[in-house]
């Protein structure tokens, strides 16, 4: 059986290349014809700390794509989700499903297309950057997570957690995907407020002069999730209940954590920062405004999210430059 891996950027080239080197039959798709050449051509190249090979692949643009498959993996940013998602339900089996492999909460687009039954969480927190039509860097390993929609520990289910174990041998199952998901919402939008300068992650983090920025940030995410009635999962050294209780001493542990587990890393700016100073072009900032829609339904106000998606928003279209005064103006605005 061949799996399908629509998206063979950094998390799907990652992730596929180490299928591909267990044995697992592998196909990619990809929107960028040189990458999709390079593939084809020369192979997947995985390269930096956690390891070093190449393996012989297989690609194809969504147009040139045919057939049917029952497992199929979307690895795109969260953005694209949509139209990804429409552009592969053709070619998913009646009785297949689709698994996120992505950030935010982009289960609720897939189901709603190709069926709630047809669709499995993930969640993942490994760092991974696109650096060349057919080069992806594997700067670090973090938590990766699967789970039923529903929390049922399923066949399927046990089957993709056998798959994922040549990825990783910690990788996890789980009956609360949805916790591990607002978790990374919570986290992301820490890394969003990072993105807003030149600082590496653990180097913000790290400052003490915008830490309480960072918390906040974290909190409003937080917060609604809890009104939701969601309880948001930790991961790698981030404690949500935490955050949430506002115990300032398991905060700040928690925070040292995440600088020591960010240093580790090869990769040491998150794929936001990479995708407004590096590549030009937008972010996942998307992901939090359906967040910003639910506040304002269960009387929720979250005005720093607010300010800071509106701020990538204006370095997304070449309004404001990425520098470390625009936390000093978030401060001074909402703390």
């Amino acid at each position: 059986m061949t799996m399908l891996i629509w998206g063979a950027g950094a998390i799907g080239a990652t992730l596929g290349a180490y299928l591909i080197r267990s044995g697992c039959d592998i196909h990619f798709v990809d929107v960028v014809e040189a990458h999709v050449e390079a593939i084809n051509t020369s192979g997947l190249k995985i390269s930096g700390p956690v390891d070093e090979f190449t393996v012989e692949a297989t690609a194809s643009l969504p147009a040139s794509l045919q057939g049917q498959y029952d497992t199929i993996l979307l690895c795109t940013k969260s953005q694209h989700t949509r139209e990804a998602t429409l552009a592969l339900a053709p070619f998913l089996a009646d009785d297949g499903f689709v698994m996120s492999v992505q950030n935010g909460l982009n289960e609720l687009i897939i189901q709603d297309i190709v069926g709630r039954e047809r669709t499995v969480g993930c969640f993942i927190n490994f760092s991974a950057d696109y650096h060349a039509p057919g080069e992806i860097l594997f700067g670090g390993r973090g938590a990766v997570v699967i789970g039923e929609l529903d929390g049922v520990i399923s066949e399927r289910l046990k089957w993709m957690d056998a798959i994922l174990r040549h990825f990783d041998q910690n990788r996890l199952m789980t009956d609360n995907i949805w916790g591990y998901l607002w978790g990374k919402e919570a986290y992301g939008a820490m890394l969003f407020v990072s993105a807003l300068t030149h600082q590496s992650i653990a180097e913000a983090l790290a400052d003490s002069r915008y830490r309480q920025l960072y918390i906040s940030a974290a909190q409003e995410v937080l917060q609604l999730a809890d009104r939701l009635g969601i309880e948001a999962y930790g991961f790698n050294g981030f404690k949500p209940k935490a955050f949430l209780a506002g115990d300032a001493d398991a905060i700040n542990e928690s925070l040292d954590t995440l600088i020591a587990f960010n240093k580790l890393s090869a990769k040491t700016h998150s794929g936001i920062w990479r995708d407004l100073a590096v590549r030009k072009r937008k972010t996942e900032v998307v992901m939090y405004e359906p967040l910003l829609a639910q506040a304002a339904e269960v009387g929720l106000d979250m005005p720093l999210t607010r300010s800071w998606v509106g701020m990538i928003r204006e370095i997304e279209a070449g309004q404001r430059e990425q520098r470390l005064t625009n936390l000093a103006e978030l401060k001074a605005e909402r703390l």
